[in-house]
Formats: C-alpha cells, structure tokens, sequence
C-alpha cells in the first residue's frame, strides 16, 4: 500500500509542479502550491526528511527530463515542516 501511496502522490506532486510552473498567473495557482505544501507534510509524516528528499529528487529530475523546467524552485513550500528542510 505504501508503494502506492507513493507513487500517487508522486504522479499529484508532478502535476501541480508542472502546472504552478506553466500557469504562474493562474487563478488557482495558490491551491496549488498549499496542495504542494500539504504532500510535503503527508510524506514527512509518513518517511520523515528522507521521503521529502527522495520524492524531491525524483520530481526534479522529471520536470527537468520531461519539460525542461527547473522545479527547484518550489522546494522552499517544504520550508517549515522539518527543521532539516530548508530551502
């Protein structure tokens, strides 16, 4: 179940990332970003600062390979949820 949970929210994750990334004047675009927020604490809860780094990591290097955009950026909206997290 774990791995599913994973996977799902990568695959969310991806999308709002892409998304925030190509509508930056959207009118949602700050319900996307706390959904972004929210993914990070539902991950830190579930794995701790190793889930948020393995998720992170492997979202960039997606938005990167699959758009070339850079979603760095939007590590800093895990800002807050772990002392070790800051970005």
């Amino acid at each position: 179940m774990k791995i599913e949970l994973d996977a799902y929210l990568e695959e969310e994750l991806y999308d709002l990332i892409t998304y925030c990334i190509q509508n930056s004047e959207s009118s949602d675009y700050s319900i996307k970003e706390s959904r972004i927020k929210k993914i990070g604490q539902e991950l830190f809860a579930d794995g701790g600062i190793d889930a948020l780094e393995n998720m992170y990591f492997s979202i960039e290097h997606r938005v990167k390979d699959e758009i070339s955009k850079d979603a760095k950026p939007y590590r800093s909206l895990w800002n807050g949820i772990s002392s070790e997290w800051n970005y």
